[in-house]
């Protein structure tokens, strides 16, 4: 056999050396990698992914932030909002599910409601999807991830849903919905074109509606500037009564409404295949609206049995 032929068998012949879990020294040996022991899964309904540095998880949520924040909003929960809860055991308390509401207050002040409610009281987290536009704010956007808040896109919430068997919740009005002024309190605006529906079919998960009573009146919108809100690309420039009453104060502070959430049945699609390419678009807006119209029976019928704004 020709010097070059043997040389190239030999070469073959030789044994290569696995790719994964070892390493070439300076001589060109193989030495195998040192393997560290992987830090301990705490024993929580949110566990974090143990290979990740911190408690930060993919989509930035902390739960060491999220823990912060409910011991801050606690009393304002329990002493200023007094916040009440009817049907909380319809939230599933294991799977997927997506949450919608009514949504209210120049500053909203449902979503922290509804958030802290679900984690002190079934000890689930839950993830709110909002516009992109927080996320773009300097400092506000980070404590915005931190505390649970997702970029509102299709595929962030099918993941969550789907894959991540998370609790999501969504306002479904968007930014109409706190930019409503007071006169205009507690009419729904038009739940956009069924987005939520289709996810929730596409991700096999079940919607869950809440009627919310009092964020309304917790920073009511008197009036809007639409100059200013064009000049800084808000949704919405309020002048509240707050700000009337408060002065400074009342750009971030809240009137002690009495706050009443009322969890509503929910709404599964048994009939419905998950992960289709399509869904009968006739379909999404019939649930869409039949949904709309049922939180908005129930906040006609909870105003009609309210005796106080901040009493309840």
């Amino acid at each position: 056999m020709p010097e070059a032929d043997r040389t190239r068998t030999s070469r073959a012949t030789r044994k290569q050396p696995d790719r994964v879990g070892s390493a070439r020294g300076p001589e060109g040996e193989t030495a195998a990698l040192v393997h560290l022991p992987v830090p301990e899964r705490h024993d929580t309904p949110w566990s974090v992914d143990p290979t990740r540095v911190g408690d930060v998880d993919e989509w930035g949520r902390s739960e060491n932030m999220r823990a912060l924040a409910r011991k801050l909003y606690a009393p304002l929960y329990e002493k200023w909002f007094r916040v009440e809860w009817e049907g909380l055991d319809k939230i599933p308390t294991e799977g997927g599910a997506l949450i919608v509401a009514n949504h209210a207050a120049a500053i909203p002040s449902d979503a922290p409601a509804i958030m802290h409610g679900i984690e002190t009281e079934l000890e689930r987290p839950v993830y709110g999807l909002a516009d992109q536009y927080f996320k773009r704010l300097p400092f506000v956007g980070t404590m915005w991830a931190r505390t649970g808040g997702v970029v509102a896109h299709p595929d962030n919430a099918y993941r969550l849903l789907r894959e991540q068997q998370q609790l999501v919740l969504v306002f479904p009005e968007g930014s109409k919905g706190p930019g409503k002024t007071y006169n205009e309190r507690y009419r729904l605006r038009r739940f956009g074109r069924g987005g939520f529906v289709e996810i929730a079919m596409r991700a096999g998960v079940p919607i869950v509606p809440i009627a919310v009573v009092g964020a309304e009146e917790s920073m009511p919108i008197l009036f809007k500037l639409p100059a200013l809100s064009k000049a800084l690309g808000l949704p919405y420039a309020p002048i509240t009564a707050n700000m009337l009453l408060l002065g400074p104060l009342g750009t971030v502070g809240y009137f002690p409404a009495k706050f009443k959430l009322r969890v509503l049945d929910p709404v599964s699609f048994d009939d419905v295949e998950p992960d289709q390419l399509r869904y009968s678009r006739s379909r999404i807006m019939d649930e869409s609206e039949a949904i709309r119209q049922r939180i908005q029976g129930e906040l006609y019928d909870m105003l009609r049995h309210r005796r106080s704004i901040w009493f309840g």
